[in-house]
């Protein structure tokens, strides 16, 4: 067993059970961890504070597991991913029509918020997909895999550790199916829509998944509605937007792939006759030519991906934020909406929150938060981990 010595002082934040220990935090190891090992973490009086996987490479050198004197064995990891799924179970997420073919969608684990660090999985219906983005994780990773296929009764497991905070971990990319023999597209439903998902090189894990109850929140606000759907990606708020009833949508991303997709997920639901436009295009020129041309719309939906990988890269994203705010304001017609999200973990609800003022007093309109949105309840955000809340969503209306 190799022991982890903190510095003196730098134990308080595991004392409020948070499982991360940075590398200067540490003033020794008794003996030399392999990547992802188990270590026992001690105060610099020597009293026991957790059980953490161990990982030179990284800024965050410790994951803590367990902040309990417990064995991290298989039977550890059975009983998280029991707490979890049980959990899930117990939200009663899915309209009964979603139980049926094609099935739900859900995230089954959140990681540091289930209590299990850089461990996701999500459920599309009959398969699993998988990501390992810890060392520790990953060095569990064919023992937690056959859990889940015992578990869950789900034979398709997909694994998508293909994003950068593996490289941050010092670990290879890996995207390949681990059970069974998973599609490359499944078919999920959500909220009386069924769509198609790539699971191989989709975004994520294929969908977001963390926007399930946003999207059915736009419904209401959709109806007789010209709506601009920007950084679209497969639809999924042009969708919900069409079953609220908009007048018109205009679905916007750089990805033609994406837009291929959205024309697919129109025509699995009836829609495909209803005159969805699509624009390819990046989205901050294409809203700036829009601006110039004098388009207008009454709702527009900004769904950008992460602009903040790190904290040391929130300045530049708190920039890319405000410009494309300021050219949503600019385009929305009085008495407009915008549904406006950031999903940077670095850039604080707060922070946004500014962002988004600013851009509205730059754009010279005057805007009402009618909503405060955040990631659905299968994202939990663990109150010892704040990080968790990553997701920020605002609801405004312009005068």
């Amino acid at each position: 067993m190799v022991d982890l010595t903190l510095k003196a002082g730098r134990e308080k934040s595991l004392l409020r059970r948070h499982p991360w220990i940075f590398s200067g935090a540490i003033d020794h190891l008794s003996g030399s961890p392999s990547l992802g090992e188990t270590v026992q973490i001690l105060s610099s009086r020597g009293e026991f504070l957790g059980w953490a996987a161990y990982n030179p490479n990284s800024q965050i050198t410790a994951r803590v597991w367990s902040f309990e004197d417990e064995t991290v064995d298989a039977g550890f990891f059975q009983n998280r991913i029991k707490n979890a799924i049980l959990a899930r179970q117990q939200l009663n997420l899915f309209q009964p029509n979603e139980q049926t073919s094609p099935g739900p969608a859900c995230r089954l684990i959140h990681a540091e918020s289930d209590g299990l660090p850089g461990l996701v999985v999500d459920q599309y219906a009959d398969c699993l997909v998988v990501q390992f983005l810890s060392a520790g994780a990953d060095l569990w990773k064919e023992t937690i895999v056959d859990l889940l296929v015992e578990m869950t009764g789900i034979p398709h497991i997909y694994e998508r550790s293909d994003v950068d905070v593996r490289t941050l971990e010092g670990l290879p990319s890996v995207n390949a199916p681990l059970r069974g023999s998973p599609k490359a597209s499944v078919l999920l439903s959500e909220n009386g829509i069924t769509f198609s998902v790539d699971i191989v090189q989709g975004h994520k894990t294929g969908f977001y998944l963390d926007q399930r109850v946003n999207r059915s929140i736009l419904r209401k606000y959709a109806r007789d509605r010209d709506v601009l759907d920007c950084f679209c990606y497969t639809g999924g708020f042009t969708l919900n937007a069409f079953k609220g009833r908009a007048k018109s949508v205009l679905a916007m991303d750089a990805s033609k792939e994406a837009l291929d997709r959205v024309n697919e997920n129109l025509k699995l639901n009836d829609l495909s006759t209803h005159g969805v436009e699509t624009l390819t295009g990046n989205v901050f020129i294409e809203l700036r030519k829009m601006r110039d041309s004098g388009h207008s719309f009454d709702l527009i939906i900004l769904d950008p991906p992460k602009f903040a990988q790190t904290k040391a890269q929130v300045e530049r994203a708190a920039r890319g934020y405000k410009d494309i705010n300021l050219l949503a304001f600019k385009l929305l017609r009085p008495g407009g909406i915008l549904f406006t999200f950031s999903c940077s973990g670095g850039v604080s609800p707060d922070l946004f929150q500014k962002i988004v003022a600013g851009a509205a007093l730059d754009a010279g309109v005057d805007a009402q938060v009618i909503e405060i949105l955040a990631q659905a309840p299968d994202h939990p955000v663990a109150l010892n981990f704040p990080e968790g809340a990553y997701l920020k969503g605002l609801v405004c209306r312009i005068n």
